[in-house]
């Protein structure tokens, strides 16, 4: 009779331990399971959002006018108009088409009649050119305001319509750009124009300097 006791004294409290085991368990898997339920389950509609389209400004357009240096003829106002599109932030293109009025006054003086047939003749030029803004920076305007600049190279190729006669040109300078707002700019140019001549009897390459400034609109 003691033996039985014993027996089921042991067996009682081996199924407490086991009982005691496995609530241990049961308990973790159920803040488990209550983890990973969601507690919050959105009810928001997808909807397509269209992306802005901000201007690129890369095309410009722009008029100027300034001064026109013919060797061997003297100075005269020169206008025109400029094309360009920027590659880039630091290289851009630029096509340009001017027109000046030459005079043969300082001959005239000298040999009668002149050297053109009239006075004045027609000088005009196009050329396509390569730029390269080498030196971005700011201006200042007073203490609270500052505008964008760029002071840049530029060379190229082009052809000049003198007297009858058209003449490859070469051209290069230097410019330099204040930005008034993102679309507005303000540009001053330094440029010599090189062609050959044979207008006093005699074909000689000529520098023909020329000093501008224009505005232009960025699109």
């Amino acid at each position: 009779m003691r033996l039985n006791k014993t027996s089921t004294a042991l067996l009682l409290a081996s199924l407490a331990a086991a009982a005691g085991a496995i609530a241990p368990s049961a308990a973790l898997a159920q803040q488990t399971n209550a983890t990973n339920e969601q507690v919050v389950v959105p009810e928001v509609d997808r909807r397509d959002v269209r992306k802005p389209r901000y201007p690129s400004n890369d095309f410009s357009i722009g008029l100027f006018g300034g001064t026109y240096g013919t060797q061997n003829f003297g100075s005269s106002l020169v206008g025109g108009i400029k094309l360009g599109y920027h590659i880039t932030e630091d290289f851009f293109v630029e096509a340009a088409y001017a027109q000046t009025k030459v005079s043969d006054e300082a001959f005239r003086q000298i040999l009668p009649g002149g050297v053109f047939a009239d006075q004045t003749e027609k000088l005009s030029y196009y050329n396509l050119s390569g730029g390269w803004n080498v030196l971005p920076g700011e201006v200042f305007i007073g203490r609270n305001r500052a505008l964008a600049s760029q002071l840049y190279l530029i060379a190229g190729v082009g052809s000049t319509s003198f007297v009858d006669q058209n003449r490859q040109t070469i051209n290069f300078g230097f410019g330099y750009r204040v930005f008034l707002t993102d679309h507005a700019a303000l540009q001053l140019d330094a440029r010599d124009h090189i062609y050959s001549l044979d207008i006093l009897g005699k074909r000689q390459s000529t520098q023909n300097l020329e000093l501008t400034f224009g505005f232009a609109y960025f699109f």
